[in-house]
């Protein structure tokens, strides 16, 4: 009798957040992603959300590994919590697993797990698993969707994916690689669709350039960005115009700061010398000539952005003639508290851009 294939999603599916998927073939299972999800705005109290991981507490001794594709929150923001209960291997790309170290750091697990790194291209064999990385576009860099053989047949899992011709890092999601998985032929498709219900396409990145340029031409004061803490791609964006404009930048968010300088240390991110400064150095410089980049752009009352909203950072406070951009897309679920944050940053006198009002967001995802 042969053994059976079983796919079971354990977050990530009707939802935004908490990516996990367990692939399993006989004695054997295979993980894929540990992310977080926000919580809504009446979940009091908490702070994220973690997939339901039970169906694999009977099986650890069936764990093989888990692979993650990308280094954004959803992904690998459960994996410190994952790797205190599951014994595993991790296998992650090169600035995947640099953003992984930084978070299995903060959580005192990083002596305990056991990291591996791989690159698009390589081919990974783990039990009856065959694993073949192939490029994707996204928001980050060194993002990938894989293809994994069984003895059942090819299973191609998208990870997060746009198709970007003009992307930020110059490298093109891998359409040769899907068109040889095609004919091979696919057993199963488990692809990404979180923009699934928009008409058209996803614009490119790289349109983000003119908008931060207007922003920043127009901008009387400082300029504060506040997005996701590892949009690597998205912080360069900022770099890159800032620098045009002669203006130093600054990191407010400790978890952004630690992955402003992995990323910097593995050459994802290019901040030209002198560039980056302190929040202590960037007070004493002229508004017009600085920018802050910031956490806190899903309306978080404990990220730098909320706080300021409220005046309750230690060592920055929003001022007459700030500009504030958010430059993420609003997770379901956290309206009430992104509104909430955009009328006190109002009310202080701030000028706020924010999407769809103004183009400062462009979508990761295919649509």
């Amino acid at each position: 009798m042969s053994e059976k294939l079983r796919i079971v999603p354990l977050g990530g599916l009707g939802e935004v957040g908490k990516n996990m998927m367990s692939i399993e073939y006989g004695r054997n299972v295979l993980v894929v992603d540990a992310g977080i999800m926000f919580p809504e705005s009446d979940m009091l109290g908490i702070d994220y959300i973690i997939p339901d991981w039970g169906y694999l507490r009977g099986k650890k001794d069936r764990l093989r590994a888990i692979v993650i594709t990308h280094g954004h929150e959803d992904h690998i923001g459960a994996l410190s919590h994952f790797l205190e209960e599951f014994n595993v291997p991790v296998y992650a790309t090169r600035l995947t697993r640099g953003l992984i170290e930084v978070k299995l750091k903060q959580k005192h697990v990083l002596e305990r797990a056991t990291l591996h790194t791989y690159a698009p291209g390589d081919v990974i064999n783990i039990g009856p698993f065959t694993i073949e990385p192939y490029h994707v576009c996204h928001s980050i860099p060194d993002a990938v969707g894989l293809g994994i053989t069984t003895p059942a047949g090819l299973i191609v899992h998208s990870g997060d994916f746009k198709f970007d011709h003009t992307p930020v890092d110059s490298w093109p999601t891998d359409y040769a690689k899907l068109a040889e998985f095609s004919g091979r032929g696919v057993l199963v498709l488990l692809s990404d669709s979180t923009n699934a219900d928009r008409p058209g396409t996803t614009p490119s990145e790289a349109v983000l350039n003119d908008a931060f340029d207007q922003v920043m031409r127009q901008a009387p004061g400082r300029v504060i960005v506040a997005t996701f803490a590892s949009l690597i791609s998205r912080i360069q964006q900022v770099v890159d115009v800032a620098a045009r404009h002669r203006r130093k930048i600054a990191i407010a968010g400790r978890t952004m700061a630690e992955n402003t300088k992995m990323a910097r240390k593995l050459g994802y991110l290019n901040i030209p010398d002198g560039m980056l400064v302190t929040l202590g150095e960037i007070k004493r410089l002229p508004a017009r000539e600085t920018v802050i980049m910031a956490t806190g752009a899903q309306g978080e009352p404990t990220a730098v952005l909320g706080r300021l909203a409220v005046g309750q950072h230690p060592s920055l406070h929003i001022q007459e003639g700030d500009t504030v951009v958010l430059s993420s897309h609003t997770i379901p679920g956290n309206e009430e508290l992104i509104h909430r944050v955009i009328n006190r940053l109002f009310q202080k006198g701030a000028d706020v851009y924010y999407d769809p009002l103004a183009p400062v967001h462009v979508s990761g995802h295919a649509s």
